[in-house]
């Protein structure tokens, strides 16, 4: 069981999924935001159960699943809605996420969290024992985002403004990784990063 955890944010098209997987192998088990939030809102689930009565039966499919499109539809542009959404997954998804890296073998994990600055950094997720940032130019991610999704400036544009800035981002950092397009740059980084979080889990374990 892993009693060290590690949060790893970054901005759209910084590269946290290359960086993840350069972590998984070394070993590292990665617990991702994104697919918790798709766990915990599967056939049966209390998250489920929660969504269907405050929203209504409408926002599932006909096999019991979550109708996604249609809440999403549903929710964009009204605050309320999309609050009482959150209100409802963010704290399973936490929990998930702290499940998933409390269980996992390993000296330490990762808690892949694309959002941490906007949902509320270290006050919100509490139990991150440390935090990087995986850091990019706007000029590269805006690149990347273009290629990536075949959009064109203006969009890429806005989703990049749509998230947290760039220095609200690092200002949550104990740890940075600068992945700023170089493909030989990023592994050092890695794993100068996985010796460090290695001797930390370890001192914590020997901790009274």
């Amino acid at each position: 069981m892993s009693g060290f955890i590690v949060g790893l944010t970054g901005g759209i098209a910084s590269g946290k999924s290359e960086v993840t997987r350069r972590f998984e192998a070394l070993g590292i088990v990665v617990a991702d935001a994104d697919v918790a939030a798709r766990e915990i809102v599967a056939p049966g689930s209390p998250a489920l159960e929660q969504i269907g009565r405050r929203f209504g039966s409408a926002m599932l499919l006909a096999d019991g699943t979550l109708d996604r499109a249609r809440l999403r539809g549903h929710v964009f542009g009204n605050d309320e809605e999309r609050q009482a959404l959150e209100a409802i997954t963010h704290p399973a998804i936490r929990a998930r996420l702290r499940e998933l890296c409390e269980t996992a073998d390993g000296p330490y994990a990762i808690a892949a969290i694309p959002l941490l600055a906007e949902a509320g950094g270290r006050a919100t997720y509490h139990w991150l024992d440390r935090i990087v940032v995986v850091d990019a130019p706007e000029s590269v991610r805006h690149a990347r985002l273009r290629q990536r999704d075949d959009i064109d400036d203006a969009l890429a544009t806005r989703m990049i403004q749509a998230q947290a800035g760039r220095d609200q981002r690092l200002a949550l950092a104990d740890d940075v990784i600068v992945n700023d397009g170089h493909p030989s740059h990023l592994q050092p980084q890695v794993e100068t990063l996985d010796r460090l979080y290695r001797q930390l889990a370890a001192r914590d374990a020997r901790a009274p």
